[in-house]
Order: C-alpha cells, then sequence, then structure tokens
C-alpha cells in the first residue's frame, strides 16, 4: 500500500481535455497484475504460449476463471485479497477452450475440439470449481465461441461460430458449414445435454445468409438472447424458452471522419471512412430493451467504436471515433492498425456498482478500457483504464467493486510480455492514469504521439521539457513540449524535425538537449544495415536541420545497431562540450563496458574533436544490461542504465551519477579511462507502483531548472507494447545525492 500511495502522490487526474469526472465522485484504478504463466504446473515449460482470453468470477467474487487456448485450459486465480493475486491452478483439457463462465459451483467451459475449419467440433465441460475437476461433457457439434447464462441461471446460450479460413480464397464468405445458436437448459449449474435446442440462423442476414457466423451472445431479464453475427455484420434476438427468432437487424455502417487511415509511422487524425460496416463482436444488453455492441470488425468492417441500439435495430447513439482520438490523445494510439480497424474494440461489460451502470469498452489494440456512465441517452465518458496486451474479456464484481481483464497476448517467445490477468478497484480518490496526455491541435484533431524515447528540460523555466519520439515514427520525427507542472503532464506542442523543408525521414532519434540557441542537439541511433548513420543532429527553434555530423570513423570502425542513447550538453562558448552514450558494447569496448562519447564543436581548431571515456555497465544473469539516457546537473553526469527484460524478470533501471570534476575523456584509438559510478536511485519501486507489469524500456530523464527529476518510458508505439506510458518525478536529485 505504500508504493501505490506514493504513485498516487505523483499522479493525479485526466486532464479536461480526457474529461476529468466530478472529484466527488469515485473512479477505478488499476490495484494489482497477475501473469497468467504463473498457474503453469512445475514441471512445464515455463515459457510455453499460454493465455488469458475470456475470463469470469465466481458467485463470491472470491475467484477468476479465464480460459487459456494456447495451453489448452481453465486457469483460476485467487483474489481474496484483490491486491495481492495468487496462483490458483491450471486445469488442462482435451482441446481448445474459447469462453467460460460460472453457474454456482460449476464452470462451464466451451472446448474447440476442431479437427479443421471445415469439420468443426466441440462440446461443453462442466467442471467443478472445488475440485477443479470435469464432472460431464455435452458433444455440441461445431465450433463453440460466446457462453452466458440466463440471469435465473436457467438457460446457457453458446454461439457456435464455425469460424471461416482466413487462408482459404482470401477468407470469403460463405465458407459452409455455417454455424449457429445452441440453448442449454441448465439446473443447479448443470446442463441437461440430451436437450440440447439447436436455433438455426441461415437466411437472416443480408451477408452471406448462408453461412452465419455467430460471435457473441447476452442475455436481458426477460430471458432473451442477443447474438451478434459478427462477418455477417448482423444482431439477432432470440427467446431462449422457444429457441424461436424474435426479430434480426443489420449492424449497419458507418461514416468515420477524423481518424488516421495509414500505417505510415505518421499519427494524422484527418482521414475519412466512408460506409464502414460495424461488424460486432462483444454485446450486452444494457435493459430488456436497449443493447451495445463492440465493432471490432473482422471480414471487411470495423467503424473503430460502440453503438447502442433499440431492440428493434433503430440506432441510439454511435460512438463513432470518439473512443479512439480520445485514446490518441494519451499515447495508446496504435499506427500499425490504421489501414486496418484502428484501435479494434472488441469486448464489453455492463455492470452496475453502487447504483451507476457502466458500460466497459475493451479495444485489443491499443490495450484501454474506455469506461463510461449509461444515463439512458448519451453515454457519459468516466475514464481510460490500462490493460494488459490485447485485453479480449472482462468481468466486473460489482459486490466488491472490482473490475478485471483478461489479456491474451503472450510474447514470451521475443522475451517480451506475458498474458495477464488485471484487477481494478472503484473507490474514491483520483484516476491514476493517464500520467502524460496531448492536447487538441487546432484544427480539432488530436495531437498524436508514443514511443517516446529521449528528455531534456529547459534550461530556465521549471517544468517545462521536451522529448523526442524513436524510429517507429520515422516518417515524422518529432519534438515535443510537455508542461509537467500540469497533472497529468500536458503534452502542448509538436514540432516535426525537418530536412529541406520537408519531415526527416529514416531517424531514429534518442536523445535530445537544449544548444544554447534556442534549438537543440539530437541524438540519432543508426544502422548501417538500412544506411543510417549513427549521428548528432542540430536543429534549430523551428526543427530544422542545421548540422549533422557524423561519429568518427575510430568509433565507427566497432559499431553495432545499438548506438546513442543520450545526449546532453555541458559548458558554454569555447568549452561546450556534448557527451553521448553509447547504448551498449561496440566491438572494440572490453567486455562490460560502454562508451560515453565526448564532442567539443568548437575543438581542434573549430573542426570539432571527439574523445571518450569507458562505463563500467552492471551485470546481469539474462538479457543484456546498457545505457538508455544522459544529463547534466551541477557539475555531475547522470545516466539511466537498464535491462532489456519486463515483467517479474526485469531487475536493473537505475540512475547512476558521474561527476565531472576530473573527468579527462582520452583521444580515440587509445586507451580510455574507466569512470567511478555512483547509484543515485533504484527506478524498479517506480515502475511496479503502476501496478502493471514492468516496461523494460526506461528511456527518458530530466532535471529541470529547480533541480526536479522526471523519468519517461517507451511505449514502442503501441506495437507488441501495451502502450503504457509511465511519466513521474523522483523528485529533486540534490535529496537523492
Amino acid at each position: 500500500m505504500q508504493r501505490r500511495s506514493v504513485y498516487l502522490a505523483l499522479f493525479a487526474a485526466l486532464t479536461a481535455s480526457t474529461a476529468l469526472p466530478a472529484a466527488a465522485e469515485p473512479v477505478f484504478n488499476r490495484i494489482a497484475t497477475f501473469p497468467v504463466a504463473s498457474n503453469l504446473p512445475a514441471d512445464a515449460d515455463k515459457k510455453a504460449a499460454t493465455s488469458s482470453e475470456i475470463i469470469a468470477a465466481s458467485e463470491d467474487g472470491n475467484t477468476l476463471v479465464y480460459s487459456d487456448s494456447p495451453y489448452g485450459g481453465v486457469g483460476f486465480v485467487d483474489i481474496t485479497d484483490p491486491t495481492k493475486p495468487k496462483p490458483g491452478g491450471i486445469l488442462k483439457v482435451d482441446g481448445e477452450p474459447t469462453s467460460v463462465i460460472v453457474v454456482g459451483g460449476k464452470v462451464l467451459a466451451a472446448v474447440n475440439t476442431s479437427e479443421s475449419k471445415a469439420k468443426p467440433s466441440g462440446r461443453l465441460d462442466v467442471i467443478d470449481l472445488a475440485t477443479r475437476k470435469v464432472e460431464a461433457s455435452c458433444d455440441l457439434g461445431g465450433q463453440p465461441d460466446s457462453v452466458a447464462v440466463s440471469p435465473d441461471k436457467a438457460f446457457l446460450a453458446i454461439a457456435i461460430e464455425n469460424e471461416r479460413d482466413e487462408d482459404l480464397n482470401d477468407g470469403e464468405m460463405p465458407q459452409l458449414p455455417g454455424g449457429d445458436l445452441k440453448i442449454v437448459s441448465l439446473k443447479d449449474g448443470a446442463p441437461d445435454c440430451a436437450g440440447i435446442k439447436t436455433v438455426a440462423l441461415t437466411g437472416l442476414a443480408e451477408i452471406a445468409p448462408e453461412d452465419p457466423e455467430p460471435e457473441f451472445v447476452s442475455f436481458n431479464g426477460k430471458n432473451e438472447i442477443a447474438v451478434t453475427l459478427q462477418e455477417n455484420n448482423h444482431i439477432a434476438i432470440v427467446d431462449a424458452a422457444s429457441g424461436k427468432v424474435l426479430s434480426h437487424f443489420s449492424a449497419g455502417s458507418v461514416d468515420l471522419d477524423g481518424v488516421d487511415t495509414k500505417s505510415d509511422g505518421t499519427l494524422a487524425f484527418t482521414g475519412s471512412v466512408k460506409g464502414a460496416l460495424r461488424e460486432p463482436d462483444a454485446v450486452k444488453w444494457l435493459d430488456d430493451q436497449r443493447l451495445v455492441v463492440a465493432n471490432e470488425g473482422d471480414y471487411k468492417g470495423g467503424s473503430r467504436g460502440f453503438t447502442i441500439f433499440a431492440r428493434d435495430g433503430k440506432v441510439l447513439y454511435e460512438s463513432g471515433p470518439s473512443l479512439e482520438r480520445r485514446i490518441a490523445q494519451i499515447g495508446h494510439y496504435p499506427d500499425k492498425r490504421s489501414s486496418k480497424k484502428g484501435v479494434e474494440p472488441e469486448g464489453l461489460e455492463v455492470a452496475t456498482f453502487d447504483g451507476v451502470k457502466y458500460i466497459f469498452v475493451v479495444t485489443e489494440r491499443s490495450s484501454i478500457i474506455g469506461v463510461y456512465k449509461d444515463t439512458g441517452g448519451e453515454p457519459e465518458f468516466v475514464q481510460l483504464l490500462p490493460s494488459g496486451i490485447a485485453p479480449e474479456g472482462l468481468v466486473a464484481v460489482p459486490g466488491r467493486n472490482l473490475l478485471a481483464t483478461a489479456n491474451e497476448a503472450d510474447l514470451a517467445e521475443d522475451g517480451g510480455p506475458r498474458s495477464h490477468v488485471m484487477i481494478y478497484k472503484l473507490e474514491d480518490g483520483k484516476p491514476v492514469y493517464p500520467l502524460i496526455a496531448s492536447v487538441d491541435k487546432e484544427d480539432g484533431s488530436p495531437l498524436g504521439w508514443g514511443a517516446l524515447s529521449g528528455l531534456v528540460a529547459d534550461p530556465s523555466e521549471p517544468g517545462k521539457l521536451f522529448a523526442v519520439s524513436d524510429s517507429f515514427y520515422s516518417t515524422a520525427p518529432t519534438i515535443f513540449t510537455i508542461d509537467a507542472n500540469k497533472q497529468p503532464a500536458q503534452i502542448a506542442n509538436a514540432l516535426v524535425v525537418t530536412r529541406g523543408g520537408h519531415p526527416a525521414q529514416k531517424l531514429d532519434l534518442e536523445g535530445i538537449t537544449t544548444d544554447g540557441k534556442g534549438g537543440f542537439w539530437l541524438a540519432n541511433e543508426g544502422d548501417a544495415k538500412k544506411l543510417v548513420p549513427h549521428a548528432i543532429l542540430q536543429v534549430n527553434e523551428k526543427g530544422e536541420i542545421k548540422q549533422e555530423i557524423a561519429l568518427p570513423e575510430e568509433v565507427l570502425a566497432g559499431q553495432t545497431r545499438f548506438g546513442l542513447e543520450g545526449i546532453t550538453l555541458t559548458g558554454e562558448g569555447d568549452d561546450a562540450t556534448l557527451w553521448m552514450a553509447v547504448q551498449r558494447e561496440w566491438a572494440d569496448d572490453p567486455k562490460g563496458t560502454v562508451k560515453l562519447l565526448a564532442y567539443k564543436p568548437k575543438g581542434k581548431a573549430k573542426g570539432g574533436e571527439w574523445s571518450a571515456v569507458r562505463y563500467p555497465l552492471d551485470k546481469t544473469e539474462s538479457g543484456w544490461v546498457g545505457l538508455s539516457e544522459i544529463t547534466v546537473h551541477d557539475g555531475q553526469l547522470y545516466i539511466v542504465e537498464r535491462d532489456n527484460l519486463v515483467g517479474e524478470k526485469a531487475a536493473i533501471k537505475k540512475l547512476y551519477r558521474v561527476a565531472l570534476d576530473g573527468l579527462k575523456p582520452a583521444k580515440l584509438g587509445g586507451e580510455l579511462p574507466v569512470v567511478q559510478k555512483t547509484l543515485v536511485h533504484d527506478f524498479m519501486p517506480d515502475l511496479k507502483s503502476a501496478n502493471g507489469y514492468v516496461a523494460d524500456k526506461l528511456e527518458g530523464f530530466a532535471i529541470d531548472s529547480d533541480g526536479k527529476a522526471y523519468a519517461v518510458t517507451d511505449n514502442d508505439g503501441v506495437d507488441d507494447s501495451s502502450g503504457e506510458t509511465l511519466f513521474f518525478t523522483i523528485g529533486k536529485v540534490q535529496a537523492l545525492n
């Protein structure tokens, strides 16, 4: 609790641009994260792919249950203490679980057992919650997807998707056999396998009517089932008792304006998409007359938002791109999905907490939960919550004021984050996230940002900072102006770096420092294979490149692609010296050391003079350790040193200092002196205090004119990343030394 208190003290509410909730009203904040690989048996390969996709809760709210398709199991998490979730084990089943729900003391799990897309099959497993054993199974005659239970627990609905093969005929529909809806009678949580009703959904949709692909099901209080036919862009309402289709309607289309439509490394929310089919995924009833759908898209559509329908198909509310644009303001917009379906709203939950009905919308590609209040008309936006990578399912536990998400992506094979279950609580206080957000541009579009990789403070204005984005946005390298005095910190301006009047291409900006003339020096991390040189650039106040200085041949002889990761300026006039941190060992570096390069622009008769020292790295048992930032303050060089590990494996995220007094760089090509470093701060508690997984890339660090230190993480442009950016202060460095 102490760590969380520190976190709440450091970071406060959303700005007006992200719709700050009323101060007196409770808000949701993340309180814990559980890596589902923790549930693997002791003798299992710890790198085995494991995932959490659909999640449910026991009726007492003390146990979470999730489907794990890659591992072929049903997992359990003990949340008796929700701030400290514990492994509850995982039950292996024969097949791939696609969905789970808890009814009384039973877990009902839909399991895909298909031999192929052309020969779909599946079953329903009944698992005792106490013994964690399969007690019975029902054959479903097809590949199941979503399951739902009626409020009176008399019926179970199962969407039999029989999904198409996207590699066959470019995924064109129809691809038989088509799917259907199964309705199962329940008694004390036990299904009547012999009495399963099959509801045909053929002939309803305008798109491939002979090949319905039911995706998601939901019950209202009248035991009516809403079922989405995602690829068919259709919604049907079915009476559970009789199995009769009561009504059905097309999900329709949306015209979108002010969206980013190009996956080009530039964030520009000025495009349009006309006639985007909604193709809804999740559906939830808001009451007996209204339902809400998440328009992920799959076949040819995806309208990037969510829609509220009346039961007769009338559109009562359409979010359009509004959620996506809010997400862009907090740095979570996935540019690589711009030409497809953007943030992809996929999952939904509707629940009432203390008399207030909330709508939760999870966006798979931006790893965000949009929280809204149901007003009966236009939903009231409340806040955005960060989730793990690729959230799929979520469940509310109103009796305990809890919400949990299942995040399916497992990047263990690439050394990345694992799949996580994340837990949130509704309580009095302020929203902890986001920690940094942008304003709108003059034209009203969001000022998009991400992948902040270098940081510097304005030399005279406390709390004013500048940051650069890295190669993820290589077509529009940008210098951002940050007002850290606001809560959250506010990105107030974006200056594109240009060359010859056009955005400079193929830059990987990893460091920034002011040049004393109103402009900046930038550190560019090169890549010889892509013909991008390791270099430093001087730009003026307009962002125009005025000098481009390559590293000397004596250094480049041993180069790798892991180059400059920070730059800072010491001294002035003829004594002005730029110090640069090289991230990792190059070929000519003794093992366990990297170079700090020094460049005097007015040295050697003003032609520039290079020299260097060696910096000793901490040792690690796995991965690698390198430098990610350097900044000068009050006679000291402050250097960020980190490993490349994430989550529970992360260990080294530290701040060291090296005294400038006595620091004597040597000429290149000879022996270089090794500096003495002193530990100033361990960032691990700061990174853990967010109650998510620990990010690997702590890449920006700056000290303002009042001596206050700030740090920022690089979110990798929301690519194989949750998109979270942690921006925080560790206080005044004088107090740390």
